[in-house]
């Protein structure tokens, strides 16, 4: 699944009607870091770019609100969700400007991919050389 959050609910609820508008059915949650949704990670790339550019939109917005807010207190901050074999998701945190330079390199969906497939070979380790798996 291909996870996005925001820290306003406001900006949480415009994005789920985006995506609505879209013909996506967004699975949608809330948790203690903030307003979560996922979509399938098989989307079409022209609707995941489409997707990516309102989010960042979005994004941009819930900065600049928690900026306000916190003043000289906000902290520029960025994380991936890592999910367990269990199903539990943990928030592995990343420093902002190498996450924005992974971000320019990969897709959102790529990231995801490769940090999926750490978090397999972290769990279920397989020491065989690669050449015989």
């Amino acid at each position: 699944m291909l996870e996005y959050i925001l820290f306003d609910e406001h900006s949480w609820r415009g994005f789920i009607d985006y995506l609505r508008q879209l013909g996506l059915d967004p699975q949608t949650s809330v948790a203690e870091e903030g307003w979560l949704i996922a979509l399938p990670e098989d989307l079409d790339e022209a609707l995941d770019v489409k997707i990516e550019a309102y989010y960042g939109q979005l994004l941009e917005g819930d900065e600049a609100a928690v900026a306000e807010r916190e003043g000289e207190a906000h902290l520029h901050a960025a994380g991936v969700n890592v999910t367990l074999a269990d199903g539990r998701i943990v928030q592995a945190v990343i420093d902002p400007k190498l996450m924005q330079r992974l971000l320019g390199a990969v897709s959102p969906q790529e990231l995801g991919e490769f940090v999926d497939a750490i978090a397999a070979a972290v769990e279920n380790p397989d020491e065989r050389p690669l050449c015989q798996r």
